[in-house]
């Protein structure tokens, strides 16, 4: 049994404790800075495997007191992008592996900093996007003698929008706004750029059904530069119903709520609600030469709602989950493989699939699950008492 500190017990984290929890081989602290919350999660799991701690992981001296006395060999964090750099240096200290969910370009560098010379591993952006999207487009542009586009693609939208926006709010409200006002990383003509988020929107039909896309920071993750003197073009986007870009356009540009994010942060948490019934959509497209023909080739996956544990979770919970914690027992299950910073085109599609966790990225999945629970009324109060 190894142990795993688990820094949030929110909408991923709570998850990511159950995943692992319940599974053969590790056993969890799950800690986190609100009284109660860690505690709640713990009670809804029931499982003994599970030891809730109240820790505010922002405190370096907090936190290298809580590893010292409960001696975890890995890290999660679960926290906002803003607190990775405190958690990352601790771990750099006491020798501790590294796993986060983050978009936040700026942290991850720092994080990538402090993995220099490490020999415990550094793996940020763990999650979707940044994360699954990276490993699935790698394993297309593997298959290619060379490379023309690579496009990543990826949506957490509401089954039934009926707002004005289109949209649901399912994971973090503040990386959600720092994707959409932070500069976006891309290769235009072969050179590296820096382009603006809200921009670039384009239409894109899958199995019918027109969606729009459009610049966002952060979800192209290090793919950019593993590539980048390969390809001519790469670019992140995230996938919306249509009108959605134009309404946060308004409110992010036009009432400059860019610049006054609490705000902004406050209207779409009052405004925007929650929702279990999501759809998540992986989309990327590659193209380039193979035996001397042009070719594109496309990894499109929709994933649904999931009970885990007795419980229904989003979509987005469980992929975000799903992908940290396959790539957390990917690397523990083969200590010596890897080491210091660790991108996620490093790890192998297939090998992703087939582990214990990422087989919740199998195709097939329908909204018939998700759907049941609700009209059953199984779902409403399921979290009651339990941090959100």
């Amino acid at each position: 049994m190894q142990d795993v500190l688990v820094l949030g017990a929110g909408k991923i984290g709570s998850l990511i404790s159950g995943l692992l929890a319940e599974s053969v081989g590790y056993r969890v602290q799950l800690a986190d800075a609100r009284e109660g919350a860690a505690a709640a999660v713990t009670a809804a799991h029931g499982l003994d495997t599970i030891t809730a701690f109240v820790l505010d992981a922002s405190d370096e001296a907090a936190l290298t007191g809580h590893v010292e006395a409960h001696e975890p060999v890995a890290i999660v964090s679960g926290l906002p992008y803003f607190c990775n750099r405190t958690v990352a240096r601790v771990a750099r200290a006491k020798g501790l592996h590294y796993f986060d969910l983050t978009e936040d370009v700026e942290a991850t560098k720092a994080v990538r900093k402090l993995a220099e010379g490490a020999d415990s591993v550094f793996a940020p952006q763990c999650g979707l996007a940044p994360g699954f999207i990276s490993i699935a487009a790698n394993e297309l542009i593997r298959h290619f003698d060379e490379l023309r586009s690579v496009k990543l693609r990826v949506g957490a939208l509401p089954q039934h929008p009926n707002n004005v926006l289109k949209y649901s709010l399912t994971w973090s409200t503040d990386g959600l706004i720092n994707e959409y006002g932070n500069l976006c990383q891309a290769i235009v003509d072969g050179e590296e750029a820096n382009v603006l988020p809200l921009e670039g929107l384009e239409e894109i039909e899958i199995d019918g059904r027109r969606y729009e896309a459009f610049n966002t920071s952060g979800g192209l993750g290090s793919l950019g530069e593993t590539y980048g003197d390969r390809v001519v073009t790469m670019n992140y986007k995230t996938i919306r119903y249509p009108g959605h870009c134009e309404q946060i356009r308004l409110l992010m540009n036009g009432l400059k709520l860019n610049h006054d994010r609490e705000t902004f942060k406050r209207i779409l948490e009052n405004a925007v609600p929650q929702t279990l019934q999501d759809v998540v959509i992986v989309y990327a497209a590659v193209t380039g030469l193979q035996d001397g023909e042009f070719r594109e080739e496309n990894y499109v996956n929709r994933i649904y709602p999931q009970v885990v544990a007795g419980r229904l979770w989003s979509a987005i919970q469980v992929t975000t989950a799903a992908g940290v914690c396959s790539v957390l027992d990917l690397v523990l299950s083969n200590p010596g493989d890897y080491r210091g910073f660790v991108a996620q085109e490093q790890f192998r599609l297939e090998d992703i699939l087939h582990n214990r966790f990422g087989q919740f990225y199998a195709h097939g999945g329908t909204n018939q699950t998700s759907a049941e629970l609700v009209a059953h009324g199984k779902t409403g109060h399921q979290r009651a008492g339990a941090a959100g």
